[in-house]
């Protein structure tokens, strides 16, 4: 390992400054310590993606530094909702888990994953969940409790019967609000108290019916 932290540095030490050149061009940080740690962090998950994915990385950089640079400005201005150690465990966590090169969107998945409060599902899992558990939904044993709020404010009858290409994005939204609440130190719970909301997927009210259509368009353009 201390090999391999060596090896890391020195292509980071490489590659740094001319990625630094053209990443602060992007300016989306009013912090500078902030920004400059983003970038470190970018840096050292290419040097890491290098070293662990070594043909697939230069021949997917086969003009070296110009695409390369570009690479990482994409991905400073779409990962700069995450922290630099958010960024570096993701990357660590990619390479122990897949075989290939990742894109960006396997990054930010990854980022999601490791900014998630121990023990709880990615966002697909706990749809499964909430798709699968039975009626009463209120009843049933969960793995937490903001599953079963995700599945209730999505909507039963949207879960039971929309595809899933148009139900998991509007879960993932509930369900990602709840995930951030959780790290902010809220607590959860679900309510006992029978009130007969969700012990059949029934269709939505008008105006809900409205608000989930609304929210699909805005998904989906």
């Amino acid at each position: 390992m201390g090999n391999t932290s060596k090896e890391i540095q020195k292509i980071v030490s490489g590659i740094a400054i001319s990625s630094k050149l053209c990443l602060t061009e992007a300016g989306h940080h009013k912090n500078r310590q902030a920004e400059a740690d983003l970038i470190d962090a970018i840096n050292q998950a290419f040097a890491l993606f290098q070293i662990n994915y070594h043909n697939q990385y230069f021949s997917a950089f086969a003009d070296n530094k110009k695409s390369e640079d570009l690479a990482k400005k994409l991905w400073l201005s779409r990962l700069s909702n995450f922290s630099a150690d958010t960024i570096c465990k993701a990357s660590e966590k990619i390479i122990s888990e897949n075989e290939y090169l990742p894109t960006l969107f396997v990054m930010i998945e990854a980022c999601k994953a490791t900014e998630m409060p121990a023990g709880v599902l990615t966002a697909r899992q706990a749809y499964i969940e909430a798709c699968t558990k039975p009626s009463p939904k209120v009843m049933q044993r969960w793995s937490s409790p903001i599953v079963y709020l995700s599945g209730r404010d999505s909507g039963w009858y949207l879960l039971a019967h929309a595809p899933e290409h148009q139900a998991l994005p509007i879960f993932t939204a509930h369900y990602e609000a709840y995930c951030k609440s959780l790290l902010n130190g809220e607590i959860f719970e679900i309510d006992l108290t029978p009130d007969g909301s969700d012990s059949d997927p029934t269709p939505a009210s008008e105006a809900v019916a409205k608000e989930q259509i609304r929210k699909l368009k805005q998904l989906f353009g």
